[in-house]
């Protein structure tokens, strides 16, 4: 059985930016929506406030570098992070 999660977002960090794409259902199929996020600590907040506004349960961000860190601490008690090479994340289908 293939196991599905129905909202989930990916998060290109970098050093001034995060930038947040959530695949969530809509209507007639699945519904994209991005947005842009500074890095400084009200950014973040108001970032994990957009994921759950959504209700997004899974979030995949890339590895590399040093930027990922405060992302990954301040989103770690809202959902299930997943740290992934960015190259891994543009081959998942959809």
């Amino acid at each position: 059985m293939e196991l599905l999660t129905a909202r989930v977002a990916g998060l290109d960090v970098h050093q001034a930016t995060v930038v947040a794409t959530i695949r969530v259902p809509g209507e007639g199929g699945r519904r994209m929506v991005t947005e842009t996020f500074g890095t400084m600590t009200a950014d973040l907040v108001a970032l994990r406030d957009w994921l759950q506004a959504y209700g997004v349960t899974h979030v995949a961000l890339e590895s590399t570098g040093v930027y990922w860190k405060p992302v990954y601490y301040m989103l770690e008690d809202a959902c299930t992070l997943l740290l992934i090479n960015m190259v891994t994340l543009k081959h998942v289908p959809g």
